[in-house]
């Protein structure tokens, strides 16, 4: 693949690692332009991320993990001194990184007896193939994910902001990390208090089929009381069990890959767990360990693949790489990336989807904060 001069001038060499030499190697380059915000602007924490069917951009952002400083142009009068104005949780950009729309908050969420349903701490972002979009939320009381159209109007939603009721409700769900929708089955990762995958018919909205671990009825007790960040790093649940029965206590991701396979992220237990959508629900198919013996904030944290579906791209939170499998028979190829805040590297790495062009996209949350590019050039034969 070429990259024009004026393309050339903002690629960045990155860190990359390769294991296995027989087969192509896809290479990148972080993009040192990319996104273009408006003049003022800057972001909060990233935790959600797609790439929709007409190779747009989607980031969902927190507006919230902002500190006054950061927003000090949002104040009334403005501060003459301080630094910026704050995003809109919901943005959309186009190849060249500039923003096509914005939209998100209370306002643009249903209510109920005067409840806003708009998610306290905003968490996961799905772009529908139907051209609709999708998100979830894991702070106090966020059960819910909302479905909106582009423009960000309010279409319908499953669950209830402040309702929960474990892993065996067939109506309630508990912090939903992860949305994938098709015509078919809107597929949740209920995995910030629950502990389980939720398939939802499409069009009624019924609870269709559940499952935990391996395929089979969840059985893990949920969490009790809120979700605060500090459990995403503890080591109380004495580390990663990559034989566990069960998911772990972050079930972070639910990505369709081809040939009806469902992956899920048992963060916590720094594994994928790979199914196979059936008429009847899901057939278990592998587990997929990613850097087994990592600790703190763990692994396997969300999945994306080539366009061709060869490789799949795996983004680990706290060792801060992108790793590359090969999708046939999921052997660990290498990775790029490494922890750090320059082009290329990572602090909380989150999210990580792909358009047509093999180019892979990347957010960040806690301290990381950002949106970057890696722009695909080719392959190291």
């Amino acid at each position: 693949m070429s990259v024009s001069p004026a393309a050339a001038d903002v690629l960045v060499d990155i860190s990359s690692e390769r294991l296995e030499h027989t087969v192509p190697f896809p290479v990148f380059k972080a993009d040192a332009s990319w996104p273009r915000l408006p003049e003022e602007m800057i972001l909060g924490q990233v935790p959600g991320l797609a790439v929709d069917q007409e190779d747009t951009i989607w980031i969902l952002t927190r507006p919230n993990s902002l500190s006054p400083t950061d927003r000090g142009l949002d104040t009334n009068p403005p501060s003459a001194v301080a630094c910026c104005t704050t995003p809109p949780h919901v943005m959309r950009f186009d190849q060249e990184g500039n923003l096509l729309l914005a939209w998100g908050g209370a306002d643009y969420a249903a209510e109920f007896s005067g409840d806003n349903q708009w998610p306290a701490n905003v968490h996961g972002l799905h772009a529908a193939d139907d051209g609709t979009i999708w998100i979830g939320g894991n702070g106090d009381g966020d059960h819910v994910v909302l479905n909106f159209t582009m423009d960000g109007e309010y279409i319908r939603q499953i669950g209830r902001r402040g309702t929960t009721g474990g892993n065996l409700s067939e109506t309630a769900l508990g912090n939903p990390a992860d949305i994938s929708a098709n015509d078919e089955r809107i597929l949740i990762a209920d995995g910030y208090i629950n502990k389980r995958i939720a398939a939802f018919d499409s069009d009624a909205l019924d609870l269709a089929y559940m499952w935990g671990a391996y395929g089979k009825r969840p059985s893990a007790p949920a969490r009790e009381g809120a979700f605060d960040q500090s459990q995403a790093t503890s080591s109380s649940d004495g580390g990663a069990d990559t034989e566990s029965t069960s998911f772990g206590d972050i079930v972070h991701c639910v990505v369709r890959g081809p040939e009806r396979t469902v992956y899920v992220c048992d963060r916590r237990n720094n594994r994928l767990q790979l199914f196979r959508e059936t008429p009847e629900g899901v057939e278990f198919l592998r587990d997929i360990v990613i850097a087994p013996e990592t600790g703190g904030t763990r692994t396997a944290s969300d999945v994306a693949f080539s366009p061709n579906g060869k490789y799949v791209y795996v983004a680990d939170m706290m060792n801060g790489r992108v790793w590359i499998l090969l999708r046939k028979t999921h052997e660990i190829l290498g990775s790029f990336g490494k922890n750090g805040r320059y082009p290329g590297q990572f602090i909380w790495l989150h999210s990580v989807d792909v358009d047509s062009q093999g180019n892979v996209y990347t957010t960040e949350v806690g301290t990381g904060r950002r949106v970057q590019r890696f722009v695909f050039t080719g392959f190291d034969d």
